[in-house]
């Protein structure tokens, strides 16, 4: 028994290692590409470790365009949206999940249906009342809907925490004298914080490595985020592949720093949080 224990737990470890190194392919083959010259590209095998390391790629991608204000671009938005999410959000699904009103689960019924549409769908006509109010190539369009709601999926997260909550502690809070503000504010947001650290980090993750809503709102290089900025190296006819992993994979840094030290919150704020209606 002991024999086929050790058997099945190496047959484990031997798949999440294939798996492991599935994932972290591409991100090798991005570093790969980072530092090597234009002519290595095309080599024919390619060679994972290539013969020369050509690291002053980093400073050349950096220096090439704006990268400085692209990356405050991109920080301003990312996170003025987190704070609009979790204030937003939070203070949506407390109504939802501790405040008892006519047709409240009918209503959150359907904003869920929110869910099944694509931001192609509603792309256009975002675009067409923000350009009404003359706010296209402005952070308006990409900040201001995060202070009003912040989303349905992230509601519906931070509802799910909350009415996980137990409804004693309101009660004894009422008998207090506190009212729902205080009740959000004290009570139910201190127990909640694995919860807003997984929003937080969602969030973070969908601005920043956003590239769409940018490419439909933001016009002038000035405005541009990092991930508009990465598209300056492709050319007419041709793109400088090396150049531009080179700035990726600076780009990528903050999200596996945030992830990193987040990742610990971000499980157990997943596992707490679990589908009770």
């Amino acid at each position: 028994m002991r024999k086929l224990s050790l058997l099945n737990k190496t047959i484990v470890y031997i798949l999440l290692l294939a798996g492991s190194v599935f994932c972290l392919f591409p991100i090798i083959w991005m570093l790969r590409t980072s530092v090597i010259q234009m002519g290595d590209l095309y080599q024919v095998p390619p060679k994972l470790i290539p013969p020369k390391l050509i690291l002053d790629n980093f400073r050349d991608a950096l220096s090439a365009y704006p990268f400085g204000r692209f990356f405050m671009n991109s920080a301003i938005i990312t996170l003025s949206a987190i704070a609009g999410v979790l204030l937003s959000a939070s203070i949506c699904a407390y109504s939802f999940s501790r405040i008892e009103w006519y047709g409240r689960d009918k209503v959150f019924g359907f904003i869920l249906t929110g869910l099944m549409i694509p931001f192609f769908v509603v792309m256009i006509p975002q675009f067409v009342f923000w350009k009404t109010l003359n706010l296209t190539d402005t952070f308006v369009p990409l900040i201001a809907p995060a202070w009003f709601g912040g989303g349905v999926f992230n509601i519906f997260l931070l509802r799910q925490f909350f009415m996980s909550i137990p409804r004693d502690l309101d009660e004894a809070a009422k008998v207090d004298g506190a009212g729902h503000f205080r009740i959000y504010w004290q009570i139910v947001l201190p127990i909640s914080k694995q919860a807003m650290i997984v929003v937080g980090l969602l969030t973070f993750l969908a601005n920043w490595n956003d590239y769409l809503g940018p490419l439909a709102f933001i016009t002038s290089e000035k405005h541009y985020t990092l991930m508009q900025g990465l598209t300056l190296f492709q050319g007419s006819y041709s793109a400088q592949w090396n150049l531009m992993m080179a700035a990726t994979s600076v780009i990528v840094i903050p999200s596996l720093i945030v992830f990193l030290f987040a990742q610990r919150y971000f499980i157990e704020g997943i596992a707490m949080t679990g589908i009770k209606g």
